[in-house]
């Protein structure tokens, strides 16, 4: 099916995979599948998913700041509005569509908040339907159609290897950082803790045998 089909076609479908794969692990455990059921349609009333999302992070006076906003999505709220404008205006998927009935589908905020926040917390979709009202399936939908849009759309730009100019202004603000012929992440330096606490040495213990800590 097309990525212009309404969501709630899209929300029907998911309760029938999920139905096919809970049939299939039952076939695979107990060598017979369960009796075929139909599960019942949840309405999630995504209208108020985004009216709550709206009123939380991108109105006037938002209830959250803008550095639990930075903290909470690890990106400015500036970048993270640039990507899902520009995502929405050429990415038919993430376009906002009404259903036969007149009812507004997801939004793009709704959709580029699910995959943006599987990605920073590497959470399951699950983890967003009270909020965002969007079901597992379609935040994993959002997730794989938001990582080909930014392919698509920033690649070009983000993706690529960097110039002898970049390499030449990283190395430069990793002597200002005291960190000097230091190229790419730092995060897989592990110092040696020595006072560690012995309940908690087997958790930091890795290959050398003594606990250390990630800097």
């Amino acid at each position: 099916m097309s990525s212009s089909s309404s969501d709630e076609v899209d929300e029907a479908l998911e309760e029938m995979v999920d139905q096919v794969v809970d049939n299939y692990i039952d076939s695979v455990i107990h060598g017979h599948p369960n009796k075929s059921k139909r599960r019942a349609y949840i309405k999630r009333a995504r209208e108020q998913g985004h009216n709550q999302l709206w009123n939380d992070y991108f109105n006037d006076n938002p209830t959250y700041p803008p550095e639990m906003f930075r903290r909470r999505f690890q990106m400015n709220k500036s970048l993270f509005l640039r990507i899902v404008e520009r995502i929405s205006n050429e990415v038919p998927y993430f376009q906002q569509r009404r259903s036969a009935c007149g009812r507004n589908g997801l939004s793009p905020l709704q959709k580029c908040t699910a995959a943006i926040t599987m990605l920073a917390y590497g959470q399951s979709g699950d983890t967003y339907d009270e909020y965002l009202r969007l079901g597992c399936s379609t935040a994993r939908l959002c997730l794989a159609n938001f990582t080909d849009a930014i392919i698509l759309l920033f690649g070009d730009e983000y993706l690529r290897s960097p110039t002898a100019e970049d390499l030449q202004r990283l190395l430069d603000v990793g002597e200002v950082l005291r960190f000097p012929g230091m190229i790419g992440s730092i995060d897989c330096m592990h110092w040696e803790w020595k006072n560690c606490p012995t309940a908690w040495k087997g958790q930091f213990t890795r290959g050398s045998g003594k606990p250390t800590i990630v800097l």
